[in-house]
């Protein structure tokens, strides 16, 4: 036992000369462990609401204290299909509305973003600060100020004017991730490229755009996202006239019909799914 004792403290004594730290098979083991468990509950806790609203769009009657629904019906989603609901005309709007305001958002965020990133001058504290007063300020309360010029110049009740109205939460969200993206990018590499004789588009394909691109993405998903679920903007500029998904959604959700509004929820989640998903993928790409 004391030879097992000394070749195991000469053993130990190497290993910690040579610099390399001594893991154990059971230290990992808990570790991936808990990672498992973690990526569990995340799935479940993610994936629970999901499957709740999918049992409720298929539900005839759920009460308490009953499990499960003791009848099942497939009215709601007769509906949301059947061309005279209306659902198609208010997602195809929602999408219209939300590509619009992303390539909106993005046009503005671009040279917004790289001054703010790369130029210090004058009052740029203060601009900071005004864009982030749309996320801070309620939508209703942005949407109430600039009603009056809406009216003056014929945007109220008019898609234009909610895309407009859409865009003042969406572009500073976009401005500012992109400033994250441009205060990392040296802008020696777009020098050399002119210095090659790169004209300003080549240099903006082939050296702007793929530094930038993961903060790109981010940037489209999130004002598209945040164009798909504007609802008191859409129905205070839109005045009920353009109808989009989220007003469908509330519509049945105050008139108490569970299952349609169930199955609504679920479409109003398949696209920003998708958005994620294809971002996430995206970002796997280019890292």
């Amino acid at each position: 036992m004391k030879r097992d004792n000394g070749t195991n403290g000469t053993e130990r004594n190497k290993r910690k000369k040579s610099g390399f730290p001594f893991v154990s098979f059971r230290s990992v083991c808990s570790v991936i462990s808990l990672q498992w468990a973690a990526g569990t509950v995340t799935a479940i806790l993610a994936l629970l609401p999901v499957a709740l609203l999918g049992l409720w769009s298929i539900a005839r009657g759920w009460y308490w204290p009953a499990l499960l629904p003791r009848e099942w019906s497939a009215r709601a989603w007769g509906y949301v299909f059947a061309p005279e609901s209306g659902i198609a005309s208010a997602l195809a709007m929602s999408a219209g509305i939300a590509l619009a305001v992303t390539v909106l958002s993005l046009a503005v965020a671009l040279p917004a973003a790289r001054a703010l990133a790369l130029h210090e001058f004058s009052g740029k504290r203060l601009l900071l600060f005004a864009l982030l007063l749309p996320v801070i300020a309620p939508p209703l309360a942005s949407a109430m100020g600039v009603h009056a010029l809406y009216l003056r110049y014929g945007l109220a009740d008019t898609m234009a004017g909610v895309i407009l109205v859409h865009l003042i939460p969406a572009a500073p969200y976009a401005t500012l991730m992109l400033a994250g993206s441009f205060a990392r990018f040296d802008t020696d590499y777009e020098a050399q490229a002119r210095t090659l004789g790169a004209s300003p588009l080549a240099v903006w394909r082939s050296v702007t755009l793929p530094a930038i691109a993961p903060g790109l993405a981010v940037a489209a998903s999130f004002a598209f996202l945040i164009s798909w679920s504007q609802y008191l903007t859409t129905v205070f500029i839109g005045g009920g006239r353009i109808v989009t998904l989220p007003l469908v959604l509330v519509a049945f959700q105050r008139g108490g019909d569970e299952a349609i509004t169930a199955a609504l929820s679920l479409v109003f989640l398949a696209p920003t799914l998708v958005v994620f998903a294809t971002v996430a993928r995206f970002l796997r790409q280019q890292h």
